[in-house]
Parts: C-alpha cells; structure tokens; sequence
C-alpha cells in the first residue's frame, strides 16, 4: 500500500499458457510475429539506452537519444495495433507522425555536416559509445526486418518502417560522430588479402631490422 492506493504487481500469470495481448486486446501466440516485431523493437530501446548512458560528455547527442526511446515506445504501440482488428478510435491513438521521422533526418543531417566523408567501409568501433551506437543501429536493422511484413501486410502504417529505416542511419552516423567528438579512431575494414600483405610486410620489416641489428654486432 502507497498513499492509500494498491500496488499493483508486475506480473498478471495471463501470459503462462503462451499467449499475450495487443493494444486492442487481442490474445496471440507469443512467437507470433507481431510479438516478434515488439520484441525486437523493445531490444533497440534498450540498446540505444544503454548507448545513451555512454554518451554523458554529449549532451545533445543524449538528448536526442532520449527523445528517440520515447519514439520507439510509439512505434511498440502502433505494431501492437494491428490495422485489421483495431477499432478507428485505437489506430488514431496509436497513428506514427511523420514528424518524428523529419526530425530524426535533421538530426542526421546535423551530426553529417560535421563528419569527415566516409571513404572506406569501417568496423564498429571508435570508443565505447560509438560501439555501442554501432550496436543499437544493428538491432534497429533488425527490427525493420521485423516490421516490414506487417507493414506489407498493411497491419501497421508504413510510416513506422520509414522511422526505422531511418534510425539506422542515424545511429551509424551519430556513432561517427561521437567518436570524432571522443577523439576515438575508427577501424577501416580491410580485406583479408591486404590484411594478409600488410602482416607479411611488417614481418618482412622486422627481420631486416633484426639482421641489421646482429650484423652490428
């Protein structure tokens, strides 16, 4: 009891025979993929939150992660009310503006116009806060991938998968960014035959500075 008032517990037992309900209260399977879209979708909230909590020396970068998680608590509500089997008043509820979508395409433009061209392809990398921006963007990925039957299935509106696809750059270029602002360096992809050319080159260096080395003495 808090103020007079019930606490209510955090689990409902609804859920033990496996099956869970949408927004519109409809039952389904838990490994139907609707649930497997939110999953993925609640996955990225929490990759971007922990990317955010490496993020403290960028205060606007947080900022806009933290106006992204909402957004994404958003896009779980319009996946959880699917089209065909929700009532007008419950879609416009849950209905993705377009907005938030523009925004998010400033923010990129911003953060782009302070970055270097991208030349080569790079690895996830540059400090931990790019890394872990590196990582929320592949889950972003993914959780188009879930979201975009559903949106071809016209369940959810398609501007919930442009959202997403557009997140993904985002978070690659915000973890460009903030590693430039980190003063962390990128790793540049190389293929396995450079890679390998490089090793032997530096082999090659080391055993004429060994030579040398023995031949003075």
């Amino acid at each position: 009891m808090t103020s007079g008032s019930s606490k209510f517990r955090i689990y409902t037992k609804t859920g033990d025979k496996g099956t869970a309900s949408l927004y519109n209260g409809q039952r389904l399977p838990k490994d139907d993929d609707m649930f497997h879209a939110l999953g993925d979708v609640d996955e990225l909230n929490s990759a971007v939150g922990v990317a955010r909590e490496y993020c403290t020396e960028e205060a606007e970068l947080q900022q806009q992660l933290e106006e992204i998680q909402s957004r994404l608590l958003d896009v779980g509500s319009a996946v959880a009310t699917p089209a065909d089997s929700s009532s007008q008043s419950k879609l416009a509820r849950v209905a993705f503006p377009s907005s938030a979508t523009a925004e998010v395409e400033g923010w990129l433009d911003g953060l782009d116009d302070q970055l270097p061209p991208l030349r080569n392809f790079i690895l996830p990398s540059g400090g931990k806060a790019a890394a872990h921006l590196h990582m929320a963007r592949s889950v972003c990925r993914r959780a188009e991938r879930s979201v975009v039957p559903l949106v071809r299935a016209e369940l959810v509106d398609l501007e919930v998968g442009k959202y997403l696809n557009r997140l993904s750059d985002y978070l690659f270029t915000a973890a460009r960014y903030v590693a430039m602002k980190q003063g962390h360096a990128e790793v540049v992809y190389k293929k396995a035959a450079a890679a390998a050319a490089a090793a032997d080159s530096g082999k090659a260096a080391a055993e004429t500075a060994a030579d040398a080395a023995a031949a003075k003495q």
